[in-house]
């Protein structure tokens, strides 16, 4: 009898054993599949990058390339890129040639690639895309954008709170929604401390050409009494150009404060890690499917942000953007809340509305008031 409760002892403490033993194992397994380290990034993942500039541009592309790169460090990834990439046909040719290289996974880094994505896509059905700033997702295509116009209007309150003459300039790209998104966030920033100033925007019809986007410049330079300047291009002539004059600046993309000690405000910003990291992860899990994304700075990821205000700043500055960036951050606001009026006098937005994601995304072909485009 004695033998038998002993047998059953050791059998129990065997299976305990055995259970403590096969949970750890698991656990191990669990946390090495959710840091990514187990199994599905043991073989490396080619992944491609088509950049419409240049991957050291300290705007647009570089911050693509980094953020692709950290990613690239964690997921054991190897990133092949091509740069300087028209639309159509030669980005028909970057994107084979990388499928050609044994991309499993692409990235098209402009809103102008969307064609060639799709039917890119359609050819290569077992290669997931990415398309930046695109509208149409499909089963391989996931669209992504970030709610970087939250970052713009923080950046019209330095702009407003800078200005001593109330005229600001804006270098923009193209007039899209994207860019006219941009502008007005940005506008809506200035006269929510600065009621009667303007902002003259002149078009460069570019996003990289240099000399177009200098010229664009000179243009409202020339023309205005600007004392600080803004853009929404991937060139840094605006930059450059006003540094030259001394006027104060906001950029785009990437903090270039080091370059322009004397005159650089701040930017609006991204951390494109944060995304790529996760769902780079989730295509090499075989867990994604088309979709879109669009994160605000309410959300948390960390997509948009703003680089650190320079010495350049008014005092008093930081506190407003403070302010500002937590109701943004709350949810309890958002720029494109109504009363909102056009540049003629229109009532766009009434009070208590807000503008619809559609309508941001897609028919932006408006501006509110206190903008006024350049026109020769």
């Amino acid at each position: 009898m004695a033998w038998h409760t002993k047998g059953d002892s050791v059998k129990k403490i065997g299976i305990i054993t055995s259970i403590v033993f096969a949970v750890i194992i698991i656990g191990l397994m669990l946390v090495n599949i959710k840091e990514g380290e187990f199994d599905v990034t043991r073989e490396q993942t080619k992944v491609g990058l088509v950049l419409n500039g240049a991957a050291d541009d300290r705007s647009w592309g570089q911050a693509h390339f980094e953020g692709l790169t950290a990613s690239a460090g964690r997921l054991n990834l190897k990133i092949l890129y091509r740069e300087n990439v028209g639309q159509g046909r030669a980005c028909d040719d970057a994107i084979e040639e990388l499928v050609g290289e044994g991309c499993e996974i692409i990235i098209c880094s402009s809103v102008g690639y969307g064609d060639s994505v799709a039917q890119a896509a359609g050819r290569h059905p077992d290669v997931y895309f990415f398309h930046t700033a695109g509208v149409q997702s499909y089963k391989n295509v996931t669209t992504y954008f970030g709610r970087i116009y939250q970052m713009r209007y923080l950046s019209g309150i330095v702009a407003g709170l800078q200005t001593q003459t109330g005229q600001i300039g804006y270098v923009a790209a193209y007039d899209i929604p994207e860019v006219n998104r941009g502008i007005n966030a940005f506008a809506l920033g200035v006269r929510s401390v600065n009621p009667d100033a303007t902002v003259f925007v002149s078009f460069s019809n570019s996003w990289t050409d240099e000399g177009a986007t200098r010229d664009a410049a000179k243009r409202l330079f020339d023309t205005y009494d600007i004392d600080v300047a803004a853009m929404h291009t991937d060139s840094l002539e605006v930059l450059r150009e006003a540094d030259a004059r001394g006027i104060y600046s906001v950029g785009y993309n990437y903090d270039n404060a080091e370059i322009f000690p004397d005159t650089f405000l701040t930017a609006p910003v991204w951390d494109w890690e944060v995304f790529y990291s996760g769902r780079i992860l989730e295509c090499i899990q075989g867990k994604l499917a088309g979709d879109s994304y669009w994160d605000g700075v309410e959300s948390g990821s960390g997509m948009v942000d703003l680089s650190p205000l320079t010495k350049n700043v008014k005092p008093g500055t930081a506190q407003k953007v403070a302010e500002a960036r937590e109701r943004l951050e709350e949810g309890s606001f958002d720029v494109f809340y109504g009363p909102i009026f056009d540049n003629e006098g229109n009532p766009r937005v009434l009070a208590g509305e807000n503008m619809s994601d559609d309508a941001l995304l897609n028919s932006f072909d408006w501006y509110v008031a206190g903008v006024e485009i350049y026109e020769e």
